[in-house]
């Protein structure tokens, strides 16, 4: 099922329903991989709508997020959003990962220009392949018709191309991030998830202007918990985004302990949502950085989960969870959303 259509039908069903989802990104190693599809049999117990599974820099992840996409679908069984990149991807590598997940009964893709490959610093077009996200947007309308549910990435700072190095773009930039944004869904997209962000106004602002220039699908904001002050750093840093000056004086005085920067990015998180739902929006994106205790913390502060869940019915090949720590590798940049 295409995941507009389970947003629709939720909102439908009962106007006052938050629906969440969660991201995850695909390990290095074999281990690896074996420890997140247990982390998501646990927390698909509590009923996203969906989860997606991001596709590594220039690429290197490919053939693992294929498969990990298959599983996450008919072992897990949650409803899986794959995204699919530009970067070193000609168009019959596109193609036959479209028929890939195709044939395998997933109908969602999240269609992004992707990052620079490792080691470079700005995208580069492949030789077959497309320049930008609007271009894989029309591709696979015009191949697969409305089969695929196709999400875009929106960015509420602009995108990070367009950042200066004040950390801000000009109104001028930010205008044509929002003109190229409704290119996208002209193209064809059906549905906006953000970029990690930190102010909840800017969020706010970034929907309101998406309105006024006549985007009318869902923009569902994407929430990133603050699990460790390094990471937290690092990943701002190469997304260009905004830390209002009171996160970064109530993290200062924590920074080396972990455990305490970790309950005040659920606090912080928890707010975040708070007033986002304040403001009429019924869906939350959480990107989990592989992690589980943060983001269902948070779910549980918003009342959208109970602490403990019922069993679910699952398919017979079903993998059996196991109640591991949140030993998974550290994240890198290209496990976020990527560049559109």
């Amino acid at each position: 099922m295409k995941v507009i259509e389970k947003i629709h039908e939720a909102a439908a069903s009962d106007p006052n329903k938050v629906v969440f989802s969660f991201e995850f990104f695909p390990p290095k190693t074999e281990d690896g991989v074996v420890n997140l599809l247990e982390r998501m049999d646990r927390m698909v117990a509590h009923s996203p709508s969906f989860c997606d599974i991001t596709w590594g820099a220039g690429g290197s992840t490919a053939d693992v997020t294929l498969d990990i996409a298959k599983k996450m679908q008919n072992t897990v069984g949650v409803e899986t959003m794959m995204h699919l990149t530009c970067t070193n991807m000609p168009v019959e590598k596109i193609d036959d990962a479209l028929e890939t997940i195709k044939s395998n009964g997933l109908q969602n893709v999240l269609a992004l220009r992707g990052d620079p490959p490792h080691g470079q610093d700005k995208f580069v077009q492949v030789e077959g392949g497309f320049a930008c996200a609007r271009d894989l947007v029309k591709h696979i309308r015009a191949k697969h018709g409305d089969y695929f549910g196709i999400t875009i990435a929106g960015y509420p700072e602009a995108h990070p191309d367009a950042i200066g190095s004040n950390g801000l773009a000009t109104p001028e930039d930010y205008q044509n991030d929002l003109t190229y944004l409704k290119s996208k869904v002209d193209a064809g997209a059906d549905l906006i998830i953000t970029q990690l962000f930190y102010d909840t106004d800017i969020f706010l602002k970034f929907a309101n202007d998406c309105r006024q220039i006549g985007i009318t699908c869902p923009i569902v904001p994407g929430i990133m918990p603050i699990n460790n002050y390094k990471g937290f750093i690092r990943m701002t840093g190469f997304c260009k985004t905004k830390i209002p000056a009171e996160i970064m004086a109530a993290l200062e005085p924590i920074k080396d302990n972990e455990e305490a920067v970790k309950a005040y990015g659920i606090h912080l998180g928890t707010e975040m949502c708070k007033k986002i739902l304040a403001h009429g929006f019924k869906t939350l994106h959480l990107y989990t950085l592989n992690l589980e205790k943060s983001a269902l913390a948070i779910l549980k502060n918003l009342g959208l989960i109970e602490e403990t869940s019922i069993p679910r019915t699952r398919p017979a090949n079903a993998i059996q969870a196991k109640e591991d720590g949140e030993n998974q590798e550290r994240p890198t940049e290209d496990m976020v959303v990527q560049m559109a």
